[in-house]
């Protein structure tokens, strides 16, 4: 498999999986036009799909038999990196197993969260709804909190996903490779399986697996809301190696274009049905300790090779969930008013809890985000008992045996996880 995915890319760059990889600006090459050949098939159609606004309150507080009431409270916001599809490779005793085992879950293991929130009542919301930018009494600028008209007994939570750019290293480690349009006009994975062979699929990758679940539990996603996707730029995004590189030339300007067409229809289709976009900076830097130059570089990239194609947006994810200027909620510097005047207005980072707050000398907002994850399934059962219960979710029989930090018959139990 791996002589396979090096013959297909042609190219040996190896992505450390440290917090998903840092990025130099050096980073990346386009791949040739023979490399990930499964075409994208355009829409005959375009189907209707509703996306409605949760700060509006249906007429009469009614809508399709179902009583709206109004909601001031906490918002969850829960965030996944890719989902690993097949687990004997990704869990093959490399260097990377661990990251993997870190940072990801299995398709098993999402779709069992996915059912546990839903039953929890819980339903998705846009995060772009939660927070809206208005004008004080002395006419300054400031993020406030929406109240939210949700169906009586829900309760909203936000979901988010990081890296959704298909990086090189993940695709000999049992990751999709790239968003496709099947032949049925829906959103799919394309990649290879363990022999080789191609596959085009609904059920292997998080994002057409969020789709499905949203048809078949339309309850779910009673506004149309799917997921927030946080992009880098420097391997391209949703599996289409859009990035430019430093030593360019007019040939690979080409292929780089022809990527970029390639690319604008799944947009297109993501957006139409609820999905939206966020920043994770073109290099996964770190916004702590980078300098501002490259900071600023950066950013400019990302605006010109992401933002350029997914358009304007007003979400920051934080990588590594490294805060600018050390703490962002306590301090206002230079990193963090750049960032803000560059159109951000919602900055995420990773916590234990689904943190926000807004901000009082600056029109931002900041929260934190809770990471279902292999971490946190083994050593953090009890912060998700709201939303799952690790014990149901965790698949050992295909995971590495790191143990456990929760006591539970037939586990290996490790007090020393970390």
């Amino acid at each position: 498999m791996k002589k396979l995915a090096a013959l297909l890319f042609g190219w040996a760059l190896m992505l450390s999986l440290s917090a998903c990889g840092e990025a130099s600006v050096e980073a990346g090459k386009v791949l040739g036009s023979s490399d990930m050949t499964a075409p994208s098939i355009p829409l005959e159609e375009t189907k209707s799909y509703e996306i409605l606004d949760p700060r509006l309150l249906p007429e009469g507080g009614v809508r399709d038999g179902v009583v709206y009431t109004a909601y001031d409270g906490v918002v969850e916001h829960l965030f996944f990196h890719p989902v690993i599809a097949y687990p004997e490779l990704a869990f093959d005793g490399d260097a990377q197993e661990k990251g993997l085992d870190d940072y990801m879950v299995t398709v098993g293991e999402f779709k069992k969260i996915l059912e546990s929130v839903y039953a929890h009542d819980y339903i998705l919301v846009d995060i772009n709804h939660v927070w809206s930018e208005e004008r004080d009494e002395e006419g300054r600028p400031v993020m406030v909190r929406n109240t939210l008209y949700l169906p009586e007994g829900k309760k909203p939570v936000i979901f988010s996903y990081d890296d959704t750019n298909y990086y090189p290293y993940m695709l000999e480690n049992g990751f999709p490779y790239k968003l496709v349009i099947d032949e049925d006009g829906k959103l799919s994975s394309y990649g290879l399986d363990p022999e080789g062979n191609e596959v085009i699929s609904r059920e292997l990758d998080a994002i057409p697996i969020l789709d499905q679940f949203v048809e078949e539990h339309p309850d779910f996603s009673p506004f149309g809301a799917k997921a927030c996707l946080s992009l880098t730029g420097y391997e391209g995004i949703l599996g289409y190696r859009t990035q430019t590189a430093s030593d360019w030339n007019e040939e690979r300007e080409v292929v780089r274009q022809a990527q970029r067409e390639a690319v604008k229809p799944i947009i297109e289709e993501l957006k139409r049905t609820g999905w939206t976009f966020g920043s994770h900076t073109w290099g996964h830097i770190r916004l702590g300790s980078s300098s501002m130059a490259k900071i600023e570089a950066d950013t400019k990239r990302w605006f010109e090779e992401v933002g350029s194609l997914v358009g304007e947006t007003s979400i920051l994810f934080y990588p590594h969930g490294e805060r600018p200027d050390g703490n962002d909620w306590t301090r206002t510097g230079p990193v963090f008013r750049y960032l803000q005047e560059q159109g951000f207005r919602v900055f995420c980072s990773v916590g234990s809890e689904s943190f926000s707050y807004q901000k009082e000398d600056i029109c931002a907002v900041i929260c934190d985000r809770l990471h279902p994850d292999g971490a946190s399934l083994r050593s953090s059962r009890e912060g998700y008992l709201k939303f799952y219960d690790a014990r149901e979710i965790l698949d050992m029989n295909v995971r590495p045996d790191y143990g456990v930090s929760w006591e539970d018959a037939g586990m290996k139990m490790s007090e020393n996880f970390f």
